[in-house]
């Protein structure tokens, strides 16, 4: 009998937890320097601030890219609309995120294949973050959110 092949996670792909670390890092900083990109910091303090992202950005990153659950473990879920219901995020505001992590993937210096499958895979989670709450209001999304988890 063949022993049967274990897939390398993408997390594993990508270097590991202390690549993803340097990423998520490299990310905020930018967020936290580039002007362009005010209304992305501006909508992380509608949650616990910068400083809090970061750390749960990692956390939830690990277990999406198939490493260690970190934010299971610590929240008891994963549902990233969830994670988001209470900020408003526009298309502009997914893009211009999109756009601030593919240059913090530039200058990691990531790149090949599982990158690309990382990038695609971000698109479409920040694409679903797209939201009606407008500037800053409640909209349904919040109870929207929750009804369907109950559901579940």
């Amino acid at each position: 009998m063949e022993p049967v092949a274990v897939k390398e996670t993408l997390l594993a792909q990508i270097g590991g937890e202390t690549v993803l670390r340097g990423l998520v890092d490299c990310f905020y900083d930018l967020i936290e320097t580039d002007p362009r990109v005010k209304s992305l910091l501006r909508l992380h303090f509608r949650g616990h601030g910068v400083d809090h992202a970061r750390e749960e950005q990692f956390n939830f990153l690990c277990g999406f890219l198939g490493g260690r659950r970190h934010y299971l473990e610590k929240h008891g879920h994963m549902d990233v609309r969830l994670m988001h219901a209470h900020v408003p995020i526009s298309a502009a505001d997914a893009e211009d995120w999109l756009t601030l992590m593919d240059r913090a993937i530039a200058e990691m210096q990531l790149s090949g294949p599982p990158v690309d499958k990382m990038r695609l895979a971000f698109r479409r989670v920040a694409l679903t973050l797209i939201n009606d709450l407008g500037e800053w209001g409640a909209g349904n999304a919040l109870n929207d959110i929750e009804e369907r988890r109950r559901s579940r």
